[in-house]
């Protein structure tokens, strides 16, 4: 007796193997690591709760000598790029970097997610919480009497500084957990945003730094974003090509740098 044949529209039940689009790869994990993020309460106390912690509190209270005009004018900006800083490098290097002590990492290893779809899903999902965190910080910097001076043109230069600096410190994020130990990531990227919090020009004015520690400080993507956003949202200045540069090169060096050298395990 033979098998009664089922009519089926050619090709509906075939299998078709393979890996998925690198678009559909990269958006699938992007939500999954937005979905982390968001969930982690220590990442989002560093993210969200301290950087409008410090511009409440250090544009209330005239502890820091900030020249002339409203104190919120200076701190916002800086305040704007420790909240990309604290996002995109300290709480992805820390959060990386235990994924690839427990395994998380060798696992999506396993998978046909190349390092640079990881790096570019990573970022999407950086992208998403600092929109979260833009709108929150501006919103409790306008309450504090903060007016940004920038035009069109100003914005969508903020905007592009942002971008940039959102793959430069993702890069060297993926770069240290990628190559560090979990506990060595942890107390690394713990010290570089202490440090950049004191010398990127956050809440202290980078002007007042020794000629030779201004110099260097000048070539960091920290003090580049920081005074970048300073100069067309506080000062209402032309875009300049400097930030500009320095954070492309940053990213450059850092993408290339944590493609090559990232390890799952």
């Amino acid at each position: 007796m033979t098998e009664p044949r089922t009519r089926t529209a050619p090709g509906l039940f075939a299998p078709a193997p393979g890996a998925a689009p690198p678009h559909r790869m990269v958006g699938a994990q992007a939500a999954m690591e937005l979905r982390i993020m968001l969930r982690n309460g220590e990442q989002l106390l560093l993210t969200m709760v301290i950087p409008i912690l410090l511009l409440t509190g250090f544009s209330l209270t005239p502890v820091l000598d900030l020249g002339p005009g409203p104190r919120v004018d200076f701190l916002a900006p800086g305040v704007l790029a420790l909240a990309v800083l604290s996002t995109a490098f300290t709480g992805q290097a820390i959060g990386t970097g235990f994924e690839r002590r427990y395994g998380v990492l060798k696992r999506l290893g396993a998978t046909p997610l190349p390092r640079g779809g990881l790096l570019a899903a990573k970022t999407l999902a950086v992208l998403g919480v600092q929109l979260v965190q833009i709108v929150l910080i501006c919103a409790t910097a306008a309450a504090l009497g903060w007016r940004p001076h920038a035009d069109a043109a100003g914005v969508a230069y903020a905007v592009l500084l942002v971008l940039l600096a959102t793959a430069c410190f993702t890069a060297l994020a993926l770069l240290m957990a990628g190559t560090l130990r979990a506990e060595a990531t942890l107390a690394a990227a713990n010290l570089v945003y202490v440090v950049l919090l004191g010398l990127g020009g956050v809440v202290f004015p980078v002007d007042r730094l020794p000629g030779a520690v201004r110099t260097a400080v000048e070539a960091l993507p920290i003090t580049a974003l920081t005074e970048g956003l300073r100069g067309v949202l506080a000062d209402g200045a032309a875009p300049s090509l400097g930030p500009v540069a320095v954070l492309a090169a940053w990213a450059a060096v850092g993408a290339v740098l944590a493609a090559r050298l990232f390890r799952w395990e």
